[in-house]
């Protein structure tokens, strides 16, 4: 097996130009899913707020 360093033989791959598009296509893709489901458990773990009932801790005297 020969090693060769600066051969003038490799030319870049433009034929497969079109699979490099459609991988960053598909990655964008993801990452909007994946932020999407990030959204909803972030919304899901917000605390329901509810009015309190009653006048049971209304008023909190501050003064010591």
């Amino acid at each position: 097996m020969a090693v060769t360093i600066g051969t003038a033989n490799i030319e870049p791959n433009l034929s497969n130009g079109n699979i490099g598009v459609k991988v960053a296509q598909l990655a964008k893709e993801q990452q909007e899913v994946e932020g999407d489901i990030a959204l909803q458990l972030i919304q899901a773990a917000e605390p329901a707020t509810s009015t309190p009932v009653g006048n049971s801790g209304h008023n909190i005297n501050i003064k010591v």
